[in-house]
């Protein structure tokens, strides 16, 4: 078996890495009946809304930095899809 990372790897840290020096011992094997199976799952169209949000959380996704608003879209995301659709 490979060594694991001692820490967990950026993507751009993973992608440097040549294919034989990744981990994938806890990735199953995608076989002829995974393939046979499989459904292609579109995104969900984004819709342009304004949405009035406290100072306080704006500053803090964009502290992070590009892409904050994809971040809160995932946040609201993964909200609606636990306790809205049950």
């Amino acid at each position: 078996m490979k060594k694991r990372y001692e820490k967990e790897l950026s993507v751009e840290e993973l992608a440097a890495l040549p294919d034989d020096q990744i981990d994938t011992s806890d990735a199953p094997e995608l076989d002829d009946d995974f393939w046979k199976h499989a459904k292609l799952v579109e995104p969900d169209a984004t819709q342009q809304v304004t949405l009035r949000v406290k100072k306080s959380i704006l500053e803090a996704y964009k502290a992070k930095g590009k892409g904050y608003q994809t971040r809160m879209n995932a946040v609201l995301e993964t909200y609606a899809r636990t306790k809205l659709r049950g």
